[in-house]
């Protein structure tokens, strides 16, 4: 089944330029260290998921391109057709000449009713090209206007024009120092509204990406494009293709439909945080020899300690006793989650030990553990890594950031800060108070796992 990318604003555009072109190098690298026929058969699944062969030399990204800014999309076009091993098709993008001036309102109420039907013919066209439609992945950030606002409005067209079709939103969380003045506000709109019409958001932090940048990758001057290549590198380890648990001897058909069947049990919780092991400079990687047990090991006390990489992790943070105690006295940091799913790629894989994860006391008390835990596998290596695991993790991962952020919000609400920007595009104080609604109820339901 094939999956069709919606990149929106600038912040889109530039990662899933990367991603494209992360998924590109991993299918066209000799270092699969695996058997022919699986490299072959995992770059044929690849293929059909992201790409189409337009009768041209290259594949073609199946994706839509959409900003109100033409600067970024013609670079994005550019960049992917320099690299000579993919292209975007030249049809499928859509810009204007002027942005939205980090504004949501402008993003959902102006920008996205006028140019509706336009961006919808675009979507239509690619979700034709595919034999299989799987569903559609979008990418945007939150703190900006185009992305956020635009975002939460085409997401919603999709969700009307597609309404048996999987919708899955790669979200951008500004850093907490802020690029824009009403990046809260922003936040606070997009996560609601994609809460109605999204089956899940799976979230990556700037502060949490640039940290990793600085401290694993040894990166200096830190740029944007750093940070996108480590999120792009991190998206591909989760999509590339896998043997699911109950998928027979083939690659899974249906990524997405199998990522929201093993991790979102519950319309409530729709929040996917992503964690990657190891992750470390290319120049490194022929000096360094790992083992499963050591990634597994480490895999699960990021998960349970909320660490949001290997360096650093609280290793103090043990899983509470099951049953002796009632839930509320759980540990302080420990992390609850609601599903979890580990996905292996490389040597070795089928001998691997995941029982720990799969211990009742890491998950809410109404799931089953054997249903909360899944695992994809692969032996081919994914992206020169001879051996590396993935967490998709269903947990409290987001409440600290998203109580921080509605808090922020709120206090400028309170004092009516700057709403007269979002009212002039007819977004009111009422819309503002159902979002933070919907987002307290988001944080009292995680809070209570």
């Amino acid at each position: 089944m094939s999956i069709v990318t919606v990149q929106l604003g600038q912040c889109g555009n530039q990662i899933g330029q990367e991603v494209f072109s992360a998924l590109c190098s991993d299918i066209r690298g000799t270092h699969g260290l695996c058997s022919e026929k699986e490299n072959e058969s995992y770059q044929d699944s690849c293929k059909e998921r992201f790409f189409c062969d337009e009768e041209s030399a290259v594949p073609v990204a199946r994706a839509v391109l959409v900003d109100m800014e033409p600067k970024v999309i013609s670079q994005t076009l550019s960049v992917a057709a320099r690299s000579g091993h993919w292209k975007y098709s030249s049809h499928s993008h859509f810009c204007q000449k002027q942005g939205s001036g980090n504004n949501w309102a402008n993003g959902y109420s102006v920008h996205g009713p006028r140019h509706k039907e336009a961006i919808m013919n675009l979507v239509q066209k690619e979700a034709e090209k595919c034999d299989r439609l799987g569903g559609f992945f979008t990418i945007m950030s939150m703190a900006g206007g185009t992305g956020s606002g635009l975002g939460a409005f085409v997401t919603q067209c999709l969700r009307d024009a597609f309404p048996t079709s999987f919708i899955l939103n790669h979200v951008v969380w500004p850093y907490g120092t802020g690029e824009v003045i009403v990046q809260n506000y922003n936040s606070v709109l997009t996560l609601s509204h994609l809460y109605h019409s999204s089956d899940a958001l799976l979230v990556h932090e700037n502060d949490v990406i640039h940290k990793i940048c600085a401290q694993l990758m040894n990166i200096k001057q830190i740029s944007f494009r750093d940070v996108n290549q480590v999120i792009a590198h991190q998206l591909g380890s989760v999509f590339q293709p896998t043997h699911t648990a109950g998928g027979g001897s083939g690659y899974s058909r249906n990524p997405l439909g199998e990522l929201m069947e093993s991790l979102v049990p519950h319309p409530e919780f729709r929040m996917l945080g992503l964690r990657n092991i190891p992750q470390m400079p290319e120049s490194s990687l022929p000096y360094s020899t790992f083992s499963w047990p050591g990634l597994i090991k480490h895999l699960r006390q990021m998960l349970i300690a909320n660490a949001q990489m290997e360096e650093g992790i609280d290793w103090q943070v043990r899983p509470p006793h099951p049953s002796s105690i009632p839930s509320t006295n759980k540990p302080l940091h420990f992390n609850t989650s609601i599903a979890n799913l580990v996905i292996l790629r490389g040597k070795d894989v089928h001998s691997v030990d995941l029982g720990s994860f799969q211990d009742p006391s890491l998950y809410t008390s109404w799931l089953n553990p054997q249903d909360a835990f899944n695992a994809w596998k692969t032996p081919r290596a994914f992206n020169k890594y001879e051996k590396s695991a993935a967490l998709v993790s269903n947990s409290q991962f987001l409440l600290k950031p998203l109580d921080s952020i509605v808090g922020k919000a709120w206090n400028m609400f309170a004092s009516k800060a700057y709403l007269h920007q979002y009212a002039k595009f007819g977004i009111q104080e009422e819309d503002f108070l159902d979002c933070f609604t919907t987002l307290e109820q988001v944080i009292s339901s995680y809070t209570n796992l």
